[in-house]
C-alpha cells in the first residue's frame, strides 16, 4: 500500500473508531490502539502535506452528533488536547512553551476518564448542559445533567457563566450498576467511562438519575470576563460558586515537578475512587494563552499525558521469520502500530514454534501484547472472540528465509536453526553483534551501516572490520558518508582493539555464551589462547558454566576457522588478554543488587558496570539473597517484592552517595 492509501485507510479507521467511542459508547479498540493510529496519521500528514484534508481526524474534534438530541452550538469551541506519551514528549512541550514565553508555572490535574460536558448559567440558574460533540456542535443533555447531585441547579452569581468539566461514574457506582444489570440479566457495562457516557445520553432522565453520576469542573469559559488571570484561580472561583473540582490539582514551578506529580499518580491511580487515564498539564497564566497560541484542533498551552499501558490490544497482519547470528529462527509478529508504555510498537517476538502453537497465534488475529521486562514486546494471548472464522493455523517454515537452507531442530531445544555457515543473514547479524555497544562498542558501525557495507562487499568477516582502514579512499566517496564520519569510524575501530577480553569473547557470538558467562571465562582464562586447550571437564568445574555451555565453547575453539580468526586479530593488535578492573569496596563486594525503574543519572548498563567494578553482582530478580534494590521512577513489581521481603531500597541519589563514599 502506498503512502496516500495508508493515509486514507487511517482516516477511515479513525473516523469509525471515533463514532464507536463518542456516539455508540462501545469502542472496538483500546485507547492505546486509537492513539497509535492517530500518531501515525499525524506523522504521515506532516511528511506528506500534499495529502492534507480538512476532513482528517487530525483536525476534527470528536465526531458527529446524535439526531435524537437537540443540537447545541458552542459559543467557544470545546477543543481537545494534544497528547504526551513519555517524559521526552513532556520536555519537548515545555521547551516550546519556554521558547515562546519563557519559564512558567503549570497547573496539573488528574485526567478523569469520562465524558466532557459544558454547563451554562444565566441569572444564577442552570439553563443548558451539553456534550462536546464535534467541538463546535454538541448535544443538549440538560435534563440528564440536572440529575447529577454534584451539579448545582442554581448558583449565587448573576452574571452569565459557562463551566466545563468531565462527567464520570465512580468505581462504586459502576459496580453497583453492574450488580443491578446482572440481576436483571442485562449485558454488563464494560467500564465506568462507557457507563457514564451512555447514561447522559438516555432520553429518559430517570435512567440517568439512577446511575449516580458525578462531575469535576476543569475550565471556566471566557475567564477574563470574570476577572480571572490564572487557571488555578479559575478553579477556585468555580469551587466557590458550588461546583465540584478535583482536589488533587497542583501548581508546579517547572517540568521536573510536573514529572514528579505524574510519577506519583501513576503509582496511586488504582487507589482513587474513579478512573483516570492520564494527567493534564496547563500553563497557569491565562494571559499567556493567546501568545502561546492554538492549532486547529488543540491549544498549544496544554497537553494531556496518557498513562502508558502495560498490556494493549492490536492486530497481527503478518508473521515473518528472523535469522539470528547463531542461525536461530525466530517468528516475529508484525503488528498494527500501538503505544505500549510510552513507545510505539509495531513488532513483537513470538519466540519459537512451540510458543506460537501453544497460544494458537495466527495471522490477522487480535492479540494482547506487553513489554517483557519493560523492554521487549511480546504477545501474551489471542483475543479469540475477534478471530475471523476463515483464519489459518500457524505453520513453521522448513527452510531459511534468507539462504533457503533446510532448518533443523534437536529434540532438546525448542528452536529451529539455519546451519549454513555462509548464510548472509547469520553473517550480518554476527557482525552487528560484534560491533554493538555491549561487545566491542564500535560507534558508527550500527545495523544499517553493517548491512550496507556487507551488501557492498566491504565487510564480510570480523577481520574485515580491522581492514576497513585500507579502504578509506573508497569509503569517503560513498553517498551519505564523508571524510569526517569515516575517519571517526576508523578511529573507533582502532579504540576497540584495547577492549578487555570479556568484551571480545562476548562479541565472537559463541552459542549459549552471553555477557555474564564471557566475563566468567575471561577471568578464569586470562588470555584467549588458553581457550584452545580446555576440555569440557575444565569448564564445568567453573561456577556458572554448565555442560551445555561447556560443550559449545569447546566446539567453537576446536574449529580451525576460530584459530585463524584469533591469529588475525592478534596480528591486527586486538587485545587478547584479561585485565581485572574490579576494585573491591565493602559496600558492594560480594553483594547482589537489583536495578528497577527509570534511572536519570546513570543508564542501566552504567549502573551495572559500576556495581561490578566494585565487586558486586547485578541480578534481574529480587530474592532473599538480594542486598539492595536501586529504584528509579516508575519502579514496579520488583520494588513491591523488595518491600514485601524487607530488602533495602535505595533511591538513585542514595545509590550515587554509596558509590561516592
Amino acid at each position: 500500500m502506498d503512502i496516500k492509501g495508508r493515509i486514507e485507510e487511517l482516516r477511515k479507521l479513525l473516523t469509525t473508531y471515533s463514532h464507536e467511542y463518542y456516539i455508540l459508547d462501545n469502542p472496538s479498540v483500546s485507547d492505546q490502539e486509537f492513539d497509535a493510529l492517530l500518531h501515525e496519521l499525524i506523522r504521515l500528514e506532516q511528511e506528506n502535506p500534499m495529502y492534507f484534508s480538512e476532513d482528517s481526524p487530525t483536525v476534527k474534534i470528536g465526531t458527529t452528533v446524535l439526531d435524537k438530541f437537540e443540537k447545541v452550538h458552542h459559543d467557544v469551541p470545546m477543543m481537545s488536547l494534544s497528547n504526551a506519551f513519555n517524559e521526552d514528549d513532556l520536555r519537548t512541550f515545555d521547551e516550546k512553551i519556554k521558547k515562546e514565553v519563557g519559564p512558567v508555572n503549570y497547573n496539573v490535574e488528574l485526567k478523569i476518564d469520562g465524558l466532557a460536558g459544558s454547563l451554562k448559567y444565566e441569572n444564577g440558574k442552570l439553563i443548558l448542559g451539553a456534550t462536546r460533540g464535534n467541538g463546535v456542535i454538541g448535544e443538549n443533555i440538560t435534563n440528564n445533567v440536572k440529575t447529577i447531585q454534584s451539579i448545582p441547579k442554581t448558583i449565587n452569581y448573576l452574571d452569565n457563566v459557562e463551566v466545563r468539566g468531565e462527567i464520570f461514574m465512580s468505581k462504586e457506582a459502576f459496580n453497583n450498576a453492574n450488580r443491578e444489570r446482572e440481576e436483571m440479566g442485562l449485558e454488563l457495562f464494560k467500564n465506568p467511562r462507557n457507563a457514564a457516557a451512555g447514561s447522559v445520553r438516555q432520553l429518559d432522565s430517570k435512567i440517568a438519575a439512577k446511575r449516580n453520576l458525578d462531575m469535576f469542573i476543569y475550565n471556566v469559559v471566557s475567564p477574563d470576563s470574570h476577572n480571572l488571570t490564572n487557571h488555578s484561580g479559575a478553579l477556585l472561583f468555580a469551587q466557590n460558586l458550588g461546583f465540584n473540582i478535583n482536589p488533587l490539582s497542583q501548581i508546579c514551578k517547572n517540568i521536573d515537578e510536573v514529572i514528579a506529580y505524574i510519577e506519583f499518580y501513576t503509582q496511586k491511580r488504582n487507589d482513587l475512587d474513579y478512573d483516570i487515564d492520564g494527567i493534564v498539564v496547563k500553563v497557569d497564566d491565562l494571559n499567556l494563552y493567546d501568545e502561546i497560541g492554538y492549532t486547529q484542533k488543540s491549544p498549544k498551552w496544554a497537553i494531556a499525558y496518557k498513562f502508558p499501558a502495560e498490556e494493549v490490544v492490536t492486530k497481527i497482519h503478518k508473521i515473518t521469520f528472523q535469522v539470528g547470528r547463531t542461525g536461530q529462527i525466530t517468528p516475529v509478529a508484525n503488528l498494527d502500530p500501538v503505544i505500549v508504555q510510552g513507545s510505539t510498537v509495531s513488532r513483537a517476538t513470538l519466540h519459537n514454534e512451540d510458543y506460537v502453537v501453544e497460544k494458537d497465534i495466527r495471522e490477522n488475529d487480535y492479540v494482547i501484547i506487553r513489554k517483557a521486562g519493560d523492554i521487549i514486546p511480546e504477545v501474551v494471548r489471542v483475543v479469540l472472540d475477534k478471530r475471523s472464522p476463515d483464519s489459518i493455523s500457524f505453520a513453521m517454515i522448513k527452510q531459511c528465509p534468507v539462504c533457503g537452507a533446510p532448518l533443523t531442530r534437536t529434540d532438546s531445544e525448542a528452536d529451529y536453526y539455519c546451519r549454513n555457515d555462509f548464510c548472509d543473514a547469520k553473517k550480518i547479524e554476527g557482525l552487528i553483534h560484534f560491533s554493538s555497544r555491549k561487545t566491542m562498542n564500535i560507534e558508527g558501525l550500527g545495523e544499517k551501516i553493517v548491512e550496507q557495507f556487507y551488501n557492498d562487499g566491504l565487510l564480510k568477516t570480523i577481520q574485515d572490520i580491522y581492514l576497513l582502514h585500507e579502504k578509506r579512499d573508497e569509503l569517503i566517496t560513498k553517498e551519505g558518508f564523508g571524510v569526517k564520519s569515516i575517519d571517526k569510524l576508523l578511529e573507533n575501530i582502532e579504540i576497540s582493539k584495547s577492549n578487555n577480553l570479556d568484551k571480545l569473547i562476548f562479541g565472537l557470538g559463541i552459542r549459549h555464551v552471553g555477557e555474564k558467562v564471557s566475563k566468567v571465562i575471561a577471568s578464569n582464562f586470562t588470555n584467549i589462547f588458553d581457550m584452545f586447550k580446555v576440555d569440557i571437564e575444565d569448564l564445568v568445574a567453573i561456577d556458572e558454566i554448565g555442560e551445555v555451555i561447556a560443550e559449545s565453547i569447546v566446539q567453537y575453539f576446536r574449529d580451525p576457522m576460530t584459530r585463524e580468526l584469533i591469529d588475525d586479530l592478534s596480528r591486527f593488535g586486538v587485545n587478547l588478554y584479561y585485565q581485572s578492573n574490579v576494585s573491591l569496596k565493602d559496600e558492594f563486594a560480594g553483594k547482589t543488587f537489583v536495578l528497577t525503574g527509570k534511572l536519570e543519572v546513570y543508564s542501566r548498563d552504567e549502573a551495572k558496570a559500576l556495581i561490578e567494578s566494585f565487586g558486586g553482582k547485578v541480578s534481574g530478580s529480587v530474592s532473599k539473597k538480594t542486598f539492595a534494590v536501586v529504584a528509579g521512577s516508575d519502579a514496579g513489581s520488583k520494588l513491591d517484592k523488595a518491600n514485601e521481603l524487607g530488602i533495602k531500597v535505595l533511591s538513585e541519589q542514595e545509590f550515587k552517595d554509596l558509590l561516592d563514599r
